[in-house]
């Protein structure tokens, strides 16, 4: 009966395997041939909030950690990115670098603290930090508090591509999104990311399998920060500014709706919600404050309508995970 049994499972998860591969082809080859008929800047502030989708999905999706200040890593690496490449002249790898790094340090410091609750205690505790690192950026001196750090040189990345040209800059972008998105889906199918999802469905079990469950959580907790920080360090460059917008409460709140909208614990939903929030920010920007509410109307009906997300429907329709 095992013998059976074994190689229809392999032949399951190959075919799974091979149908995520062909959905993560067309998706960077739709992302290649966008510019020709979108504007590249849209497409880049796109692929910037899919990264810090993906690494808050990371989070909460596969490990069940429900952060409400995933903020504070996307707008403080973006403060160190700019504040580098403007003030101390470093070329933007370097810079979007320290900014990434900047965002692995604070996630340390933030997760040391915040993995000791579980639930709404961590919840909570991720927020006040939030608010914390907030109004830090709000009253440091090198980040010039409303006003923001403006004219962010682009630069040479490694002395070669010159980020001035719109179109160099957007391939640059799609490179750094496929990157991270590779590295949350290696992540994910790596035995850390079992045990991670073990954890999740039954953290007691996990314990006592002999898992350090704090270990794995903070592992995660670092590593989801890490990723939004070089979303933040890299829209710094991309839009030249760094402002109290990504480091403000309602971008933790934005993430979230991204997430649940393309389809939670899923590897496309978070790009996919990204796409269709930003989207919505920017085709109805005339409606004013009546954006929030229609952002509001579209979540409560794919909530009712789609319980697993955009790309979680989609996938359960062709009964194959993406």
């Amino acid at each position: 009966m095992a013998t059976t049994a074994a190689p229809a499972a392999r032949a399951r998860w190959r075919s799974a395997d091979r149908g995520t591969a062909i959905a993560f082809v067309v998706m960077v080859l739709l992302f290649a041939a966008a510019p020709l008929a979108v504007y590249p800047v849209f497409l880049m502030n796109v692929l910037c909030m899919a990264i810090f989708a993906c690494a808050f999905n990371l989070l909460i999706g596969f490990g069940g950690l429900l952060s409400f200040g995933h903020a504070m890593f996307l707008g403080m690496a973006g403060y160190v990115s700019a504040h580098a490449a403007k003030v101390w002249g470093l070329p933007p790898e370097a810079a979007i670098a320290l900014g990434t790094a900047t965002a692995a340090l604070l996630g340390i410091l933030a997760g040391l603290l915040a993995i000791r609750r579980q639930g709404i205690y961590f919840a909570m505790i991720t927020l006040a930090l939030a608010q914390m690192v907030y109004f830090f950026c709000l009253q440091a001196p090198f980040t010039h508090g409303e006003d923001g750090i403006q004219a962010v040189p682009r630069g040479r990345m490694f002395a070669l591509l010159d980020l001035n040209n719109v179109r160099v800059l957007y391939y640059v972008v799609l490179a750094i999104f496929v990157a991270a998105f590779l590295l949350i889906y290696r992540t994910v199918h790596s035995p850390f990311g079992q045990v991670l999802k073990a954890i999740r469905e039954n953290e007691p079990r996990a314990i006592s399998l002999g898992y350090n469950a704090d270990r794995y959580k903070l592992q995660a907790y670092v590593l989801s920060a890490t990723l939004a920080g070089l979303a933040g360090a890299t829209k710094a460059i991309v839009f030249q500014l760094a402002s109290l917008t990504d480091a403000h409460w309602s971008m933790s709140g934005e993430v979230v709706l991204m997430t649940l909208l393309g389809g939670l614990g899923t590897i496309f939903g978070p790009a996919a919600g990204a796409l269709v929030i930003v989207s919505m920010e920017n085709y109805l920007a005339q409606l004013g404050a009546w954006v929030t509410i229609t952002q509001g109307v579209i979540f409560v009906i794919c909530v009712l309508a789609f319980r697993r997300g955009l790309v979680g429907e989609l996938a359960r329709l062709l009964r194959k995970p993406l």
